[in-house]
């Protein structure tokens, strides 16, 4: 018998929805994408990791000073830099590498610090060098540095809160309660998603100073006692008022910084001893060589590193008969030896970034230092109380020691002990308790007469601390105490001096290119050529590219100023100098792309000027002409592209550039011309400006030609003069057709 086909056995409901859903692609927009899992990643970076809190130390700061600190290093030996990393990897998760470039960053041999907060033995590297670099963890030792006594010396009065790290098996701070504003005290960059920090360090005497004197008076004014920022580098700050005060006001500005430098009259160098805290060693060597190989230096010979024990130093040979002073503003501008510090004071306030002045700062770190001072004395006064009630029940034992022990030795059960002493003398559970363990040879009258004889004391301790927690006064006097101390203990001499612009001359920038003839070309297509005379006497016919030809040929120098003028009513800026030497048997340089024109943007024309002297004048297809002053091109800044170079109302037939009044032939598709003179047409100061109609034109009919005729050329032209303007023109039947006529 043929055996029954066994039913499929049915597949579970998980499989089907397995199967039903393999691969099908879910849409999902692109905003949904980026708040799923690029927002949360943004936001950690913010908050956990590139900002700095009101404490002033990023959470990797912060963990590995913890670490420290819970090793014993603020008062024990150094140990090795590999064992604090281990140790710090409970608390950070993010690498051995990364934690020890933390700490590089905190020790006094780095000198990245005003106030460093580790105290460190062997190479570190050093802050002002790209070149120089620490050594392996291996090789170092650490321990903490004396000033972090102010930042762990309550740390386990509940001062703070703390949060489990990241597996939960310890807890760690969220903020290091530091008697100082030491956010504001040393450096600290980050850069976030979409935001940065960059908070420029402070002296500590000053800052404590100004400190004191804000929780005095709200409204002082704070330049007067904080004078500006105090780099560990030192150097000088060039002091500029308003730019600090916009700085101390809104968090955002930019500070020069000036190196230090003195000149060795006998061995004929400068030697910079101070550099910018913004730049590094390397970076003014490269610079200095690389604007020497060009030319730019002729000064100077030779720049050598010649960093010892000593300290910091560079030397600059120079050639005889060179003023240093100039050769110095020379270097202040064109090299790293004067560099800006751009400050963005972000900080995160309760998990908020937030820009903010240092008025605004220093109120937030005195509201965060009042909560501290509160919840310490609070965890003190709980402390006495305990101990003061702890006292009392020993108190009522004095009066009948003999009554206790009775009472004691009549319990036949451990665990009844207490009951019967609260019973006995109408104490609490914890007194009985205290009573209880008091050992046999304390219970005598001296040992308990001493315990108690500081009741009344405590009493008045305690009394004291209700006081200072319901009175604002108080606690603001505590933080001015501990403000003093930290400025006295630990404040030191201000590094950074300023120099002031008033007190030396501010050299002008001094144009290095050199300068001498050349001969420009300039292609219908826009093809440039910038050819030395010697070279144009040894070349033979200009090569162009089939169909182009050369529309624009003159003698000029190389600094002579180039405008570039587009169809698209733009105008590029440049200079002879910023286009290359070359021969008449190339094509030259591309001017749209040379220049980064736009897309389809093509060359209209070409001005040279030195002065910006003369008029400009553009002539439309409607018909009309507009006369501009060549000034209105000129610009305080190097701006290579000027938008709304002339009128787009109409299509541009030709512009020209006169240094003085002539006349202007214009032709039209109506086989018409004109001969009209330009002081006719009325000079507008708006570049962009439509002008006035000069031609008078039928309807389908345009502009076709204009020129600037001279000589010969306009004594035959004088017939096609106009008295006034507009008009249609006349007849020119004996003229040359239009595509004929040479536009300059």
């Amino acid at each position: 018998m043929p055996k029954k086909k066994l039913p499929k056995p049915k597949a579970k409901p998980q499989m089907e929805a397995w199967f039903e859903n393999a691969g099908i692609t879910q849409e999902e927009t692109i905003t949904d994408t980026l708040e799923k899992n690029y927002l949360p990643y943004a936001m950690s970076v913010i908050i956990s990791r590139a900002l700095p809190e009101i404490d002033g130390f990023k959470p990797s700061h912060r963990k590995l000073l913890y670490t420290m600190y819970k090793m014993g290093l603020l008062t024990g030996a150094r140990t090795k830099s590999a064992n604090v990393v281990g140790q710090t990897m409970r608390l950070n998760p993010h690498g051995d590498q990364a934690i020890y470039e933390t700490m590089v960053r905190l020790t006094r041999a780095n000198e990245c610090l005003l106030h460093p907060y580790v105290d460190s033995k062997g190479n570190f590297g050093k802050h002002y060098s790209r070149d120089m670099a620490f050594a392996a963890s291996r090789y170092t030792e650490v321990k903490l540095a004396p000033i972090c006594e102010t930042l762990f010396s309550e740390i386990d009065k509940e001062t703070v809160d703390f949060v489990p790290n990241y597996d939960n098996t310890m807890q760690e701070p969220a903020l290091l309660p530091a008697t100082f504003p030491s956010v504001l005290v040393n450096a600290n960059m980050g850069i976030a998603v979409s935001m940065a920090s960059n908070i420029c360090p402070f002296n500590l005497v000053e800052l404590c100073e100004t400190c004191i004197a804000l929780m005095k008076d709200p409204a002082h004014d704070i330049l007067s006692t904080l004078k500006g920022p105090d780099f560990p580098g030192g150097g000088f700050l060039v002091y500029d008022e308003t730019e600090l005060r916009r700085v101390y006001d809104t968090g955002r500005g930019s500070l020069r910084l000036r190196s230090k430098w003195n000149y060795d009259k006998a061995a004929g160098c400068i030697e910079i001893t101070e550099i910018p805290y913004t730049t590094t060693l390397e970076a003014i060597k490269d610079k200095i060589t690389e604007l020497a190989k060009a030319g730019k230096l002729k000064e100077v010979s030779y720049a050598r590193d010649e960093i010892d024990v000593n300290g910091f130093r560079l030397a600059i040979d120079v050639k005889r008969g060179t003023d240093p002073d100039k050769l110095m503003q020379k270097l202040f501008r064109m090299t790293p030896l004067q560099d800006s510090f751009g400050c963005n004071f972000n900080i995160l306030i309760g998990n908020q970034p937030k820009v903010m002045g240092i008025r605004e700062i220093l109120e937030e770190w005195l509201a965060f230092r009042e909560e501290c001072v509160k919840r310490r004395v609070f965890f003190d006064l709980n402390k006495m109380r305990d101990k003061l009630h702890l006292l009392e029940g020993l108190k009522k034992i004095l009066l009948d020691i003999d009554k206790a022990i009775a009472i004691i030795r009549a319990t036949p059960e451990e665990a009844l002990v207490v009951r019967n002493l609260m019973e006995g003398f109408t104490i609490d559970e914890i007194q009985a308790e205290y009573v209880a363990e008091i050992k046999l040879r304390h219970l005598n009258r001296e040992y308990i007469l001493n315990k108690i004889a500081d009741v009344d004391k405590l009493r008045a301790e305690i009394e004291d601390m209700e006081d200072i927690l319901a009175n604002p006064k108080r606690i603001r006097k505590i933080i001015e105490n501990e403000l003093k101390d930290a400025a006295k203990k630990y404040g030191q001499p201000r590094k950074t001096m300023f120099c002031y612009v008033g007190e030396e001359e501010e050299l002008p920038e001094e144009d290095d290119t050199p300068d001498y003839p050349v001969h420009l070309f300039l292609s219908k297509e826009g093809y440039f050529k910038k050819i030395t005379p010697q070279s144009l006497r040894m070349s033979g016919e200009q090569k162009v590219k089939e169909g182009d030809c050369i529309t624009v040929t003159c003698e000029a120098t190389n600094k002579t100023e180039l405008l570039f003028f587009s169809d698209k009513a733009q105008v590029y800026k440049c200079r002879a100098s910023d286009f290359e030497d070359t021969k008449a048997s190339v094509l030259g340089d591309f001017v749209p792309v040379k220049l980064g024109f736009d897309e389809d943007e093509h060359v209209a024309g070409m001005v040279m000027t030195s002065d910006y002297m003369g008029t400009m004048l553009f002539v439309y297809e409607n018909g009309k002409v507009s006369k501009v002053p060549l000034s209105a091109y000129a610009t305080k800044t190097n701006r290579r592209k000027l938008t709304g170079a002339y009128s787009d109302k109409s299509p541009l037939v030709a512009l020209f550039h006169m240094s003085e009044e002539g006349s202007l032939l214009l032709r039209s598709t109506g086989n018409r011309a004109l001969l009209c003179s330009t002081e006719q047409i009325p000079e507008k100061t708006t570049r962009s400006t439509q002008g006035v109609q000069v031609m008078n034109i039928k309807r389908g009919q345009l502009v076709v030609g204009a020129e600037l005729p001279t000589g010969e050329r306009l004594e035959a032209l004088e017939g096609f003069r106009v008295r006034n303007i507009p008009v249609a023109g006349k007849l020119a039947k004996d003229l040359e057709e239009p595509n004929q006529m040479a536009l300059v």
